[in-house]
């Protein structure tokens, strides 16, 4: 059993018994919190604190924290503008002050990374593919520009980033949170347009996250999350991401959770290159996960634990918890939403909306 390489998510705003005594057995590598562990700004600190407790290493304390539809924190702070009101106002120096205050946020909340920037290029701004009202742009060096300084900013504050959602999420035109999108986008079409958001930040993103999506073009047998050919191969290999961290999306999703079992899932994402696999809702079968890993040869899971190891020690320590350092904080979000005005009412229909 090996449950060194899972990301979990927990159920809700405080640890049961049986939550602790699993995690302290498995020992993930991390944790991630949503809107249903959010009550209040002090529960969610007293949250992570009791997560850290629980690990003999530092875990990864994980968020979406994106801005706009997908902010977790929405009940206890202002939401800062989302990324495509930044592209409809594209001031510089508002993106960096929102990656600074989302830092600051999120640090003194105890989290050490941000599933964040989006770096999916807007191909279908109108549709409901789950990266609604979620990108920078339709241009990749609009991408860049924006993308680039609100994660410089997030990461100068002490909260690592992770690109997301490699290759190239936003072709697809149907929503992985309930099924498998599909792209018939060859490696020539993304190398063109959506690769060029990663490579070109490739020294200032700390992770990279692969999106639920079956490019056939490039692998008619696995969607991106779970092909060799597209991350040991291609991410890895040819682009040269081999010492960045690499995960899955959530495994929990309808992309994957309807065409593979738990076991199989994390067995084909880490034998793939990933990680890290990410249970986010049905943790009551990590074991089961942990489990399989444990089952693949010990070379590869090795290989993953170093990048593990190198990623961890870029992590900060929480920021020393102050009321009034808080207020501070959420006062001067108000601010930057009060200048940047979100361009259209926010699109609840994804689950990643509610998570």
């Amino acid at each position: 059993m090996d449950g060194s390489l899972l990301l979990l998510g927990v159920k809700g705003t405080e640890l049961t018994s049986e939550e602790a005594a699993m995690f302290r057995k498995l020992q993930p590598a991390g944790f991630i919190l949503f809107s249903r562990n959010v009550e209040s700004s002090a529960q969610v600190r007293r949250l992570t604190d009791d997560l850290r407790g629980l690990c003999d290493e530092d875990p990864i304390l994980a968020i979406d924290q994106e801005g706009g539809r997908v902010e977790r924190t929405k009940a206890i702070a202002p939401s800062l503008p989302s990324a495509v009101a930044f592209a409809a106002n594209p001031d510089a120096e508002q993106i960096a002050w929102a990656g600074a205050l989302t830092g600051d946020l999120l640090r003194l909340l105890g989290f050490n990374l941000n599933f964040a920037p989006v770096l999916d290029l807007d191909y279908f701004p109108e549709l409901q593919n789950g990266l609604n009202q979620r990108c920078w742009g339709r241009n990749p060096q609009d991408v860049i520009n924006r993308a680039g300084v609100w994660n410089r900013w997030l990461r100068k504050r002490g909260i690592l980033g992770c690109g997301k959602h490699f290759p190239a999420c936003a072709r697809a035109k149907s929503d992985p949170h309930h099924d498998l999108p599909i792209s018939d986008a060859t490696i020539e079409d993304m190398m063109k347009d959506d690769v060029l958001p990663y490579t070109a930040l490739m020294p200032e993103l700390d992770a990279v996250m692969l999106a639920h999506v079956c490019f056939p073009n490039v692998d008619p047998d696995f969607p991106a999350s779970l092909s060799k050919r597209i991350i040991t191969d291609w991410l890895r290999g040819q682009l040269g991401f081999d010492h960045h961290l690499v995960l899955t999306d959530d495994l929990d999703m309808g992309a994957i959770g309807k065409r593979y079992g738990r076991g199989e899932d994390v067995k084909l994402a880490i034998s793939a290159g990933n990680d890290l696999a990410m249970i986010c809702h049905q943790t009551e079968t990590a074991e089961i996960a942990a489990k399989a890993i444990g089952e693949l040869p010990i070379w590869m899971r090795d290989a993953a634990k170093e990048r593990l190891q190198r990623f961890r020690k870029k992590m900060s320590v929480p920021l020393a918890w102050s009321d009034t350092k808080w207020r501070e904080t959420c006062d001067k979000i108000s601010e930057v939403t009060a200048k940047i005005p979100e361009p259209n009412a926010v699109d609840e229909r994804s689950a990643v909306t509610r998570y």
